[in-house]
C-alpha cells in the first residue's frame, strides 16, 4: 500500500540541519506513526512521505517555509528584566506565553531579557533521513477524530 491521504504510516527518522548536526532521532524508541493528511508533522516532510510505501528508504529536504517557518523579527522581544520577578533567568529557558506560544530566551543583560517566540527550529533547512515502516488503512475511528489510535482502540 502507498501513503495516501488517510493512511496510517509509521517511520523512523534522522533529522539534521544543514551542518549535519543530529537535532531528533526515533533512534531507540517506537517509529513515529501519524494520519497522512493530518498535518500531524511538518507540511514538507508530509508532502514527501505521499506515494510512498513499507520499505522505502529516503532523504527529505524540507524548506524552512514548509517546515516549522522562516524568522519572524516581529517575534523577538526586549522584556524589562523585572517583569520575571525574582526568578533567576538564563538563556535557552522557555516559557509560556499565552496559551498557545511559548518563547526562548536568547539574550539576558542587567535591564532586558531579549525573548523569542520563533519556533526553535524556524529558519533552519530539515533533513529529515526516513525510512518507512508500516503503511496502512486508517479505521473509522481513527479517522472520525482525527489522529492514530493505539494497540487495542482508543485512549484518550
Amino acid at each position: 500500500m502507498n501513503i495516501s491521504k488517510n493512511s496510517v504510516v509509521s517511520f523512523h527518522y534522522k533529522l539534521t540541519d544543514n551542518e549535519g548536526t543530529v537535532l531528533d532521532s526515533s533512534e531507540g524508541r517506537d517509529a513515529l506513526t501519524y494520519l497522512q493528511g493530518s498535518q500531524m508533522i511538518v507540511p514538507g516532510l508530509e508532502a514527501q512521505m505521499e506515494g510512498k510505501s513499507t520499505g522505502a528508504k529516503f532523504i527529505a529536504v524540507v524548506t524552512p517555509e514548509d517546515g516549522y517557518g522562516v524568522v519572524e523579527p516581529q517575534l523577538i522581544q526586549r522584556v524589562p528584566k523585572d517583569r520575571f520577578g525574582d526568578q533567576q533567568i538564563e538563556t535557552g529557558m522557555q516559557f509560556q506565553a499565552g496559551e498557545h506560544s511559548v518563547v526562548t530566551v536568547r539574550e539576558v543583560t542587567q535591564e532586558d531579557v531579549v525573548v523569542d517566540g520563533n519556533h526553535p527550529l524556524a529558519g533552519v533547512t530539515l533533513n529529515f533521513d526516513v525510512e518507512v515502516t508500516g503503511v496502512r488503512e486508517a479505521t473509522p475511528d481513527e479517522l472520525a477524530h482525527g489522529h492514530v489510535h493505539g494497540e487495542g482502540g482508543h485512549h484518550h
